[in-house]
């Protein structure tokens, strides 16, 4: 009986999480806190953005984001993986990449 409470616990958190944190179409990436790009999940695409530590290197794939490379010491910005929501931080570079929203059409980047 305690099992089944905590498996109906488990995913019904999962479901209250899908909801609370939508996909979105739209990657906003700031760096220092300024929006660097302003960019859509629909096309793939590979920046560099520019903090205090050097540069992070965002991809934009699959309808998916990642941060592929960056000079932060520990680098578990990196270790997040793909994300199709929420949000990847590099705390050390001060680079976050944040996921939500909808497209647009009159913005295709916007560069700092």
């Amino acid at each position: 009986m305690l099992l089944l409470c905590l498996l109906f616990i488990s995913l019904t958190g999962f479901v209250v999480v899908q909801r609370l944190m939508p996909s979105g179409t739209t990657v906003t990436i700031e760096a220092e806190g300024r929006v660097a790009y302003r960019l859509s999940l629909l096309e793939n695409r590979r920046v560099r953005v520019k903090g205090p530590l050097g540069y992070t290197t965002v991809e934009i794939k699959d309808q998916k984001v990642r941060v592929v490379d960056s000079p932060c010491p520990k680098k578990y910005c990196v270790l997040q993986g793909w994300k199709d929501r929420g949000a990847i931080v590099c705390l050390p570079n001060r680079v976050v990449v944040t996921i939500g929203g909808k497209d647009n059409p009159q913005i295709d980047a916007i560069t700092g």
